[in-house]
């Protein structure tokens, strides 16, 4: 990986957006620092539009849309987004009212098997705001467990047909073909009448674990936090740029560096 100090002029020059993680690459250690939050204000007053993708839940992303200064949100690795649109909620699901429910049934035969197996994890605390998936807790307030676990529960979600990532708090499985990197191809082309073959070079990618994996491999503009590092040997596509700072430091590094690269006219 390159440091985010090598990203060419032009390439900040004609973004129009940023797409993001949430969990450790906007925040740290649990909490949406000044600088990150800060960072996406100045990213919105540069006309840049900001869309997190997160694995968190529908009531987390309902608060965002509302309150920050976000294009939309994408949710549960992709079962939906909301936008707000002439200060009124807009919601998107990619599977209806009925199919959710069946998809929430099945994932609670799952629930009960990675409990009895794996003590040592426990439901997310997000998940009673959960519209589609089921997040499994192995870090976030519950003590680290062993690593070993991890490809294991990853393995009883996918025997029982369930999708499941891994993000850097949580594993997440659902039902349905949808994924992050899918739904923010759905995004431009329903919400924005874009092309999405034509438009991701005008969009960067920023995240920190595995379940970024795709769109690391998707866009052709990408960068992680430091703190995918330890991640790396997990997956088979890496972010092009790396920051120097962890979390939501490492965002607004980012941040930082595209808005100076923009105001440069011809520095590549």
């Amino acid at each position: 990986m390159d440091s985010i100090e090598q990203i060419p002029a032009y390439i900040c020059q004609n973004l129009h957006g940023i797409f993001c993680d949430i969990d450790d690459t906007l925040t740290t250690d649990g909490k949406l620092l000044d600088c990150s939050y800060q960072a996406l204000w100045n990213a919105y007053y540069a006309g840049l539009k900001i869309v997190p993708i997160t694995g968190r839940p529908a009531g987390w992303v309902d608060h965002i849309a509302r309150m920050w200064p976000v294009s939309a949100v994408i949710g549960e690795n992709g079962a939906f987004y909301f936008w707000m649109q002439d200060n009124k909620m807009h919601r998107f699901f990619l599977q209806d009212q009925a199919t959710r429910a069946e998809g929430r049934k099945k994932l609670e035969a799952i629930k009960n098997q990675i409990l009895a197996q794996f003590p040592q994890v426990q439901v997310a605390a997000d998940q009673l705001y959960r519209e589609s998936d089921l997040a499994i807790d192995f870090c976030e307030d519950v003590p680290r467990v062993d690593p070993s676990i991890i490809p294991q529960i990853l393995q009883i979600f996918k025997a029982a047909g369930a999708q499941a990532k891994v993000s850097s708090i949580h594993i997440n499985g659902w039902f349905g073909d949808f994924n992050k990197l899918t739904t923010c191809y759905l995004l431009l082309e329903k919400l924005w009448n874009q092309d999405p073959a034509n438009s991701m070079m005008h969009y960067i990618f920023c995240g920190d674990s595995p379940n970024d994996e795709p769109m690391f491999a998707a866009f052709p503009h990408t960068v992680g936090v430091a703190n995918v590092t330890p991640w790396l040997r997990m997956m088979k596509a890496h972010p092009k740029y790396c920051t120097a700072s962890k979390g939501g430091q490492g965002f607004a590094e980012m941040v930082n560096i595209i808005l100076q690269r923009r105001k440069v006219i011809g520095q590549e």
